[in-house]
Formats: structure tokens, C-alpha cells, sequence
């Protein structure tokens, strides 16, 4: 059995392109950020897995996916190789999506973003947020750095 189930942030806004011919079929191409569950000198560290998405999932990537998002994908690994143009073999690996989906609210996603902005462009520590206030979808938002003290990720 091939079967995969991700949950990460894209590192940017999906790579949409249009195959020829009469019927184009459209890819998109993604990058996720999936957090690893143990942290590595106390620094937590993420592997960045690419995706690939055909027909309505890609027309679906290209209209509603974003940098930054959080989303969960279900597909299947698939690996292949080419020969690059300097005649080099060139090795892939990527998870061909059959399900996409978000996994935060937009209010919660675009908080994100702008907490990300905020402290790219100052280095200040942001407080936390408290493990009290509940969004708007009804559920507590856990501040980040306690990955370690709960019993599921």
C-alpha cells in the first residue's frame, strides 16, 4: 500500500502549469513544510516535501492555495528520474496528491502571515498566544513551542 497523509505550511504559492494538446490537463507543483516531531539542539527542524497535483485538485491549488497556508494532503509517493541538460541523472521524489484540504481557518492562517511579516521584518519575539482563547471555529489555539508536551502533533 501507497499512502501518504501530510500536514504542513507552503513555502510559496503553487506552480501552475497547462499541458498541450486539445484537452490540457492542469499541474500544479507545491512545496510543504512538514514540522518533524522531535527537535534537533532544541531547535525544530521540517522537512520540505514536494507535491504535485492534477486536473481539479491543480485548478483547486492554483485558485485558493497560498504561501504560508497550512493544509493537509493525501496522496501516494511516487519516485521517477531524468537526465538533466548537462546529462547528469536527476532523481525525484514527490507525493502525487489525491486530497487536498485546509487545515486552519483563514482568520487563524492570515495571522499567521502576518506574525511571519511582523517578525521577518522585526526580530522582537512575539508574545504567545494564550492557550485560553479559542478561535473562531471554536477550538483552542495551542501557542507554539510545547510540541513536546503534548502526546499527539
Amino acid at each position: 500500500m501507497n499512502k501518504v497523509i501530510l500536514m504542513g505550511r507552503l513555502t510559496r504559492d503553487p506552480d501552475i502549469r497547462y499541458s498541450a494538446g486539445d484537452s490540457s490537463l492542469a499541474v500544479a507543483r507545491y512545496t510543504l513544510a512538514v514540522d518533524r516531531r522531535f527537535k534537533r539542539d532544541g531547535e525544530a527542524t521540517a522537512d520540505f516535501i514536494g507535491c504535485v497535483a492534477f486536473g481539479r485538485s491543480a485548478e483547486f491549488a492554483e485558485k485558493y492555495l497560498r504561501q504560508g497556508m497550512r493544509i493537509v494532503v493525501t496522496g501516494r509517493i511516487q519516485t521517477g528520474s531524468y537526465t538533466n541538460r548537462e546529462g547528469v541523472k536527476v532523481y525525484t521524489t514527490d507525493v502525487v496528491v489525491e486530497d487536498q484540504e485546509f487545515a486552519e481557518s483563514k482568520s487563524v492562517s492570515d495571522s499567521h502571515m502576518a506574525s511571519y511579516q511582523q517578525n521577518y521584518s522585526n526580530p522582537a519575539p512575539a508574545p504567545a498566544p494564550s492557550p485560553s482563547a479559542a478561535s473562531a471555529d471554536g477550538f483552542m489555539n495551542i501557542p507554539d513551542g510545547i510540541d513536546e508536551e503534548l502526546p499527539f502533533n
